[in-house]
């Protein structure tokens, strides 16, 4: 959500936003906004001098009491009734105005960063910079799911009939990697100065609204049957949620949090979900990382927090690359995103294994988080990115750490998470 001062002031430049994300049919509410604003303020002025004026005539009534004026006593008591009506009527009118500019406002898309390239969709993307070099070898690399088969570490079977699909257990030592790869990435963020947070993976449709448009909700999120509760698609909304309606203290700003949650995903959509594999799957496990800070220092932490997925990866012998969201592919609530994609052996292609996003204050604003300076209080600037989401990582690692013969490189980073293993060996 924006300032609404911006539209007050430079509405044609939300406009000319709004084009660049190529969603005209949006165009009108800026102008709805606009005028409802004016509306609204006229509602509260009249009610505020009706309100004076009935409490200077309310206090005029003891004294004509007092002297004795009972008569014309009655007739002000009579104005005042009437003012009260008038006052009524004037907060419900500004109270409709009120809810009507804000379901407007949640609509209107946050502005974007000049440096953002513009495109209708995601085949606008922009590739940044590629980390670490690709490698083919000269054997043919087998799908994520043969070689979890190899290992005895997957069972989507089983999963399609306890849960259906888009759900797998893992097994063994692929069910051990995969945690493993989630400590290291824990530990790995703790090491950057980031607390450790194990939040509600569950959350309430306020926190819901606060973080995210309505249409990413509806494709997104499963609602719990009966209670105001969601499951949610990702740690960052439960850990941004925590500071709704909190002033926090600048000097205890930033702060840096890394947080471990289970995620669940509808997957509704083009895509659909994957019946074989793990790459597009109903749950899955994720590390994020989470910031608030003061706005002049989020450029400085976006840039930092996509840099440590890269070097994330990079420990695992994962080549990645880093390709930036264009316009067209912004969520609404996003100052500027940019994706972490590994490379696929497999298919001599990369993929998406995290995403690092900037954010402004529209967090912030839709759940009232604030940071009180001495010259008032400001709303915060809030980022989220991906250390780690998994399954979807561990195919990476797998592809990229795979042998000829079946077996698996533990690289040393990991090898205290897997008892000292160096190669997870075929079983079968």
């Amino acid at each position: 959500m924006i300032d609404i001062k911006l539209i007050r002031e430079n509405k044609e430049l939300v406009k000319e936003n709004i084009k660049k994300k190529f969603q005209d049919k949006k165009l009108p509410l800026v102008d709805e906004v606009y005028e409802l604003d004016i509306k609204c303020r006229e509602a509260k002025g009249k009610g505020d001098e009706l309100r004076k004026e009935k409490n200077e005539k309310s206090a005029l009534i003891g004294a004509l009491m007092r002297d004795g004026k009972k008569d014309e006593a009655e007739k002000v008591k009579a104005e005042v009734s009437k003012y009260g009506d008038e006052i009524l009527a004037l907060e419900k009118e500004e109270e409709e105005l009120r809810a009507k500019i804000h379901e407007d406002m949640m609509v209107i898309p946050n502005i974007m960063d000049p440096s953002v390239p513009i495109g209708e969709d995601d085949s606008k993307n922009v590739e940044l910079e590629k980390f670490g070099e690709p490698v083919i070898p000269s054997f043919e690399i087998p799908h994520h799911a043969d070689i979890c088969a190899k290992l005895n570490g997957l069972d989507k079977e089983s999963a399609g009939r306890t849960s259906g699909n888009g759900f797998y257990y893992l097994m063994g030592d692929v069910a051990r990697l995969h945690s493993a790869m989630l400590s290291y990435a824990r530990d790995f963020m703790i090491d950057k100065g980031f607390t450790y947070c194990i939040p509600p993976f569950m959350i309430r449709s306020d926190v819901v609204n606060g973080v995210m448009s309505f249409e990413e909700m509806d494709a997104m999120m499963y609602k719990i049957e009966g209670e105001d509760l969601y499951l949610i698609g990702t740690s960052e909304h439960s850990m941004i949620g925590k500071f709704q309606g909190q002033i926090i203290k600048e000097e205890e700003l930033p702060i840096t949090l890394t947080s471990y949650s289970p995620c669940f995903r509808k997957e509704v959509g083009a895509h659909g979900i994957e019946e074989r594999g793990l790459y597009r799957v109903h749950q899955f496990e994720k590390q994020e990382m989470v910031v608030l800070c003061k706005p002049e220092d989020g450029m400085k932490f976006y840039d930092k927090m996509w840099k440590y997925t890269v070097e994330f990866f990079r420990s695992l012998n994962v080549p990645v690359r880093t390709l930036e969201g264009c316009s067209g592919d912004l969520a609404d609530v996003k100052v500027k995103s940019c994706d972490v994609e590994a490379f696929s052996p497999r298919q001599n292609k990369y993929f998406e294994v995290g995403s690092c996003s900037i954010l402004g204050d529209a967090q912030a604003r839709r759940l009232g988080i604030r940071m009180k300076t001495k010259n008032g209080n400001e709303y915060v600037t809030t980022l989220n990115n991906t250390v780690l989401a998994t399954p979807r990582g561990l195919i990476a690692f797998l592809e990229n750490n795979v042998n000829e013969d079946g077996s698996v490189n533990i690289p040393e980073v990991l090898r205290s998470y897997m008892g000292g293993k160096e190669k997870l060996v075929p079983k079968n």
